[in-house]
This record gives structure tokens, C-alpha cells and sequence, in this order.
């Protein structure tokens, strides 16, 4: 199986050795997705304000790899502090598809460098690569 990675400038680099995403068998591969601003490269304040830019950057790599948010099948969302469930799920609800993707949601997850949220995900391609 090819695995071509996915990379665009709508987003914040990679941090660190892993590509923005990966595209394989018929499917898009995200890392995880942060609150970074791709144009100053600043950390957004707050969960809801990280969370929305996350999903922006989110969809930024997803368009990039020929897919979109209409065709997430899962995410994994990590958040730092469990009280901001009901900000993150509100933030998130409004750029989900119906029916929106499977989704796991871990808290109270130490992330680096002040982050409050980091969303992963898998898609399909929709030219059906």
C-alpha cells in the first residue's frame, strides 16, 4: 500500500517527526490539530478559540488531501481540563456533518507548549482514492 503525505502551509507545521497527514488505502490520516494560528504561528487564548482554530486547521489539511470535514468517520478529541467538555463540544458540533463521525474524547490530557485541545482524525477521500 502507498502512503502519500499530506502537507499545506493553511496550517501549522508538524512539531516534531510526524506529517500533518498521512494518505493510505482510501483514507486521510490526521495528526493531531491544535489552536495555532497558521498564518502568525500564535497560540490562540482559550478552549473555545484553540478548539475553533483547530478545526479550521483540521479542515485546511483534510482539503488539502483531497477530503473534507463531510467525510470524517472518526476523531479523537484531547482536552487539557474536563470542565471545558460542554465548550469544546459546542465549538466542535457546529462544523460536524450529519451524522457526525465516530469520536473519542480523553480529558485531563497534559498537552505541551499551553495547549488546551488537540483533534486527530480519519476521513475518506472523496474521489474514492
Amino acid at each position: 500500500m502507498e502512503r502519500h503525505r499530506i502537507s499545506t502551509d493553511n496550517a501549522p507545521a508538524a512539531l516534531g517527526p510526524y506529517s500533518q497527514a498521512i494518505v493510505a488505502g482510501g483514507f486521510v490520516f490526521c495528526s493531531g490539530t491544535v489552536g495555532i494560528d497558521p498564518n502568525t504561528g500564535l497560540l490562540l487564548e482559550g478552549v473555545a478559540e484553540q478548539t475553533e482554530q483547530a478545526l479550521l486547521n483540521l479542515a485546511a489539511i483534510l482539503e488539502a488531501a483531497g477530503s473534507s470535514i463531510d467525510q470524517l468517520v472518526k476523531t479523537t478529541i484531547f482536552y487539557a481540563n474536563v470542565e471545558d467538555f460542554a465548550t469544546v463540544n459546542e465549538v466542535y458540533a457546529r462544523h460536524m456533518p450529519d451524522p457526525p463521525p465516530a469520536r473519542s474524547a480523553p480529558a485531563n490530557v497534559a498537552l505541551p507548549r499551553g495547549l488546551l485541545i488537540s483533534i486527530e482524525a480519519i476521513a475518506t477521500l472523496e474521489d474514492g482514492r
